[in-house]
Order: C-alpha cells, then sequence, then structure tokens
C-alpha cells in the first residue's frame, strides 16, 4: 500500500505539532525520573535501651523509706529539732552507702534547697520543673519520674529521677516557717542559715530523689 505524500504546508503543520508535544511532555518525564531518585526517608532513631530502668526505679524508692525510719526513731527520742540534726547526718551517710552498694551515684536534690549539696544541676533542675508543671495539671506526685540516656562530657550517662512529695510529718520541719516549733526554727537557723527549704504543704513536691551512672566513654 502506498502512502501519500504530504504537502509542504502540511508537513510544516504537523512538525510543528510534534515539536509542541514533546515540548509538554519533557516537564512531565522530568517529574517521573525525579521522582523515581527521590531518597528514601530516613528511618526513625532506635529508642533508647531503658533496660535498667526498674533498677533504678528500685533503687530510688528503697532509700527514703529507710531515712524516714530513721527519722522517725530519732523523733521519738530527741524531738524533731533533733532529727534535723539527724537527717543533716544521715542522709548523705545512708545515699553514699547506697551507691556504694548499687554502683548508682544517689543524691536528693530541690529547687528550694536547705543543704547547698542540694542544688540540681541543668538536668536535674529540668525534670523538676517538669514535673511540677505536670502536679499542677492533677498529675499524682508520687508517680512523677523521668529517665533518659544523656551524653556528658564525652561520657555516655544513665540518668533517673524520681520525686519527693511533702508527707505531713515532713511540715514539722519544713512547713510554713510560722507554724515550725520554736525549737526546730531555731535549729534549723543554726545549721541552715540560708535554708530555703521551708513553706511547703501537704502534697507539695519538695524535691527528688535523683541516680546518676557513666556507662561508657565515648
Amino acid at each position: 500500500m502506498k502512502t501519500a505524500a504530504l504537502d509542504a504546508p502540511t508537513a510544516r503543520r504537523l512538525a510543528a505539532a510534534a515539536r509542541s508535544c514533546a515540548a509538554l511532555a519533557a516537564p512531565v518525564l522530568l517529574l517521573l525520573a525525579g521522582c523515581a531518585q527521590a531518597p528514601a526517608p530516613a528511618p526513625a532513631p532506635a529508642p533508647a535501651d531503658l533496660s535498667w530502668l526498674p533498677q533504678a526505679r528500685e533503687v530510688a524508692q528503697n532509700v527514703p523509706p529507710r531515712l524516714l525510719a530513721v527519722l522517725q526513731d530519732e523523733i521519738a527520742r530527741n524531738g524533731f529539732d533533733g532529727a534535723v540534726q539527724a537527717c543533716r547526718v544521715k542522709a548523705p551517710e545512708m545515699a553514699r552507702a547506697a551507691s556504694e552498694q548499687t554502683g548508682w551515684q544517689i543524691r536528693r536534690v530541690s529547687l528550694r534547697e536547705r543543704n547547698p549539696r542540694a542544688v540540681p544541676d541543668a538536668w536535674e533542675r529540668a525534670a523538676l520543673l517538669d514535673f511540677d508543671r505536670r502536679a499542677a495539671a492533677h498529675e499524682p506526685p508520687a508517680g512523677l519520674e523521668r529517665a533518659e540516656v544523656v551524653t556528658e562530657g564525652g561520657q555516655t550517662v544513665r540518668r533517673y529521677i524520681r520525686a519527693l512529695p511533702t508527707m505531713d510529718l515532713c511540715l514539722n520541719c519544713h512547713g510554713k516557717p510560722e507554724r515550725l516549733n520554736p525549737a526546730v526554727a531555731a535549729r534549723l537557723k543554726e545549721l541552715y542559715p540560708n535554708d530555703r527549704g521551708v513553706g511547703y504543704v501537704n502534697g507539695e513536691i519538695r524535691g527528688a530523689i535523683t541516680l546518676r551512672r557513666v556507662v561508657a566513654a565515648n
């Protein structure tokens, strides 16, 4: 079968149409090519290993009741002003003993510290402020905690902190200043001239027990 020859005007119209189609198709082809070469989305970061959390939680929950038992015994023998002195000595001793036994560095911290050694570092301060916000939103203070693996000074460090709510017994030494026993107030002034650890009410977060352990040098 013979193909009819095209006259010159028709041939020019067909060539122009072909060029237009090619021009329209080029962006689409480029877009498709770009889609084909687009990088795959980055994988989600692996969750931090918190297999150590139950142990840290257990350590943090064991220390305060032991200190409370010591203070109750001192209160029974020497009153609350005697308990102030006992707490000053026994609390650090018990924290050191627990640290040696468990391998965790243990201490108590507060945003309104009584002992100058209880000033929180940046990580602890952020956690305490978060605890206060969550308690204000009606989360039970006794359950507030934070656990993280962080990098500090080129070291990988496990950190855990748990809130310490104020109990009725605590108010005898940490309550409203005008309600403190005069003997307690005098002892506090003697031992802690810059004391900020008063003015609390029952259930308010008075501070936290905090644990720290270095696990690797980076």
